[in-house]
């Protein structure tokens, strides 16, 4: 198990003394993590995690105050774009202060002691977050046009397969969870809101609950496609919803959050979330109850808008 230290201790320099740390099935091992000072708890960074779907990559675990020196066990929220989360250092985009804002839930009794994973991306974000499965049944012209420029066919089935088969066991054995489908969540935003829900659909007895903050339905990344509504790019996105349709689990033993503001790239947004709103009734899901879609009037896309409402994700999530 993990040893931590005081922010205090962190920013005076004492060391983290080496630990005993399980091998990967991905056929590495894992050094130490190294201290990150942050607001709130205590932030613990691994360098090069190995994975057998692309390039080893930064792990972050941040731990909730009483982590240290405690007992219980917690529950996990498995979180993309790690770099962004927890440390300005880090992002040159801005952070969410997801620990300050996880602390202050916590500290009001409003959700239950949470550890949060953050798993950075890299260079093949847009292909590792890609939804594999419908967008492997679009026509192949379609797939080869949008490739030219995304640099490769989607990859997310292998980092969701990373995130079950490797990192959580990882986790599990390395700090105190509570490794069950009613305490694991998974969560982020744009194309990490995509992931997200895939991810949760793939994996329905890993996950309890997905957050999908600004999802970006049209799927692709490629702006001319978005901006003149092309028809490549409906076809993907009208894809991928129809999988939704098809493949969601029912209604009963998870928690699906979306939000989406309605400036910059999210004003595309609307159109394909009353889309996906008005499948979730039909599987059982109550508005408020097991399912919400948050709209954020005049609120754009990007780090500064999702750091104002992480709240409401996490409570939604996280409360028990």
């Amino acid at each position: 198990m993990p040893m931590h230290f005081s922010r205090r201790a962190l920013l005076a320099g004492v060391g983290l003394p080496l630990l005993s740390l399980p091998i990967l099935a991905a056929g590495g091992s894992v050094t130490p993590p190294v201290p990150v000072p942050v607001s709130a708890g205590s932030l613990w960074r691994y360098d090069l995690f190995p994975t057998r779907l692309t390039e080893p990559r930064r792990i972050d675990v941040w731990l909730p105050p009483g982590y240290e020196g405690g007992r219980d066990r917690l529950r996990v929220l498995y979180m993309h774009d790690g770099q962004n989360l927890f440390d300005p250092a880090s992002t040159p985009f801005g952070e969410w202060g997801v620990d300050e804002a996880l602390s202050r839930l916590i500290a009001e009794g409003k959700v239950p002691p949470t550890m949060v994973v953050g798993v950075w991306n890299t260079r093949y974000r847009s292909r590792e977050y890609l939804p594999q499965q419908p967008y492997e049944q679009v026509p192949a012209d379609i797939r080869a046009a949008y490739e030219q420029g995304s640099g490769g066919a989607a990859l997310s089935d292998g980092y969701g397969d990373f995130l079950v088969n490797d990192l959580k066991p990882f986790i599990d054995a390395t700090y105190r969870t509570r490794p069950g489908l009613a305490d694991t969540f998974i969560m982020g935003s744009s194309m990490g809101g995509l992931i997200s829900l895939y991810t949760l659909i793939r994996h329905v007895a890993v996950f309890g609950g997905a957050g999908c903050l600004s999802t970006h339905w049209p799927l692709v990344t490629n702006y001319d496609w978005i901006r003149n509504s092309d028809p490549r790019m409906l076809t993907i996105a009208d894809h991928f919803i129809t999988w939704v349709k098809v493949n969601l689990p029912r209604a009963g033993q998870h928690r699906i959050y979306f939000d989406l503001g309605n400036a910059e790239l999210d004003s595309v947004y609307p159109p394909f979330q009353a889309q996906v709103d008005r499948l979730m009734p039909g599987l059982g899901y109550v508005r408020g109850k097991d399912w919400v879609t948050e709209l954020h009037d005049g609120e754009p896309h990007n780090e500064t808008a999702w750091r104002k409402r992480v709240g409401l994700p996490l409570r939604f999530l996280l409360s028990t």
